[in-house]
């Protein structure tokens, strides 16, 4: 019961957080996805995208593929709550322990993580054609499935699962800044202190989203990669009665492109967007999970019970 509601809570939050920022999220996924030359790009900054969809009268489009974004992002947060509480569970029970070390909580958040990205990658991989298309011109959930190959659905799963890491260095750059902080405080007071130190709300909130901006630099160069590989055409200039057939986008040919390209700079083109989003998405979901997870734990225990006390009426 516990792992369901954690797991409907989760889902429900990322289904409000995501509609509330998609537009966002639709101008940042188009700005990352452009690799062009320097001389030759068509948005100059994020902010582009958006009065592009203004002037051509498609504010609409700035939501296309949002049926499908949320989807994905209802599926992937009940998998990962799901998964994370199940495999909590299933490691106080073999291990035998009251509680869970640091180490061993990174290894479940990982499992979680890797297991969401399988199992969702190949609408990660739809919601961004859908994004990186033009205005106006995105196709639907059912023929951008089944316009490629079955593999072409999983394109970028080697680097999702390398993302798993994020929560980790988010985890150990927190960890790191918070032993700095307390020492601090600790000599400023002195050092016979007998209770232990302990961050206020503040402190942890703003180390949090410290420790979260810094683990989303460091693994920036890798989310803007996964973009180009997803993204729904390639930004070559293409010949209208040329072949419609392209070479699959791989990591190693991507990376290439945009060093030669962009430069270093490009590895970290839309950086400031994914921040602004991220940090927003972290903050709306956590405070909405919190604020239903009671609300559907009452439901979930009503509905128990209205399915225990109904008796099927048996046929005479």
């Amino acid at each position: 019961m516990e792992s369901l509601v954690e797991a409907t809570s989760g889902a429900v939050g990322a289904l409000v957080s995501t509609t509330v920022l998609y537009p966002l999220d639709t101008c940042k996924t188009k700005y990352q996805a452009e690799n062009r030359s320097q001389n030759q790009q068509k948005y100059r900054n994020i902010s582009d995208v958006f009065w592009e969809a203004v002037s051509n009268g498609q504010i609409f489009s700035l939501y296309q593929g949002l049926w499908t974004k949320n989807l994905q992002s209802i599926i992937s947060q009940f998998v990962y709550f799901y998964g994370y509480s199940y495999f909590k569970k299933l490691y106080l029970r073999e291990s035998k322990s009251k509680s869970i070390g640091t180490t061993a909580n990174l290894v479940i958040a990982a499992a979680a993580g890797a297991c969401t990205a399988i199992v969702t990658q190949p609408l990660d991989t739809v919601s961004s054609r859908m994004q990186t298309s033009d205005f106006g011109k995105s196709k639907g959930l059912r023929e951008s499935l089944t316009s490629g190959s079955w593999s072409d659905a999983f394109d970028g799963l080697g680097i999702s699962l390398l993302l798993v890491s994020n929560p980790s260095i988010q985890y150990t750059v927190f960890d790191q800044l918070k032993q700095r902080m307390l020492e601090g405080t600790k000599g400023a007071q002195g050092s016979n202190l007998s209770s232990p130190q302990a961050l206020s709300a503040f402190s942890a909130f703003v180390l949090g989203a410290v420790s979260k901006c810094i683990a989303t630099c460091l693994t920036y160069p890798a989310i803007r990669c996964k973009v180009v590989i997803q993204s729904a055409k390639s930004d070559e200039n293409e010949e209208p009665n040329k072949s419609k057939s392209k070479p699959r986008k791989t990591v190693s040919g991507t990376l290439h492109s945009i060093w030669e390209k962009e430069g270093i700079p490009g590895f970290f083109k839309g950086l400031e967007g994914q921040l602004l989003k991220t940090v927003l998405t972290s903050a709306l979901l956590l405070m909405i999970k919190e604020k239903i997870t009671k609300t559907t734990w009452v439901l979930m225990i009503a509905l128990r019970r209205f399915m225990v006390t109904t008796k099927p009426i048996k046929s005479l």
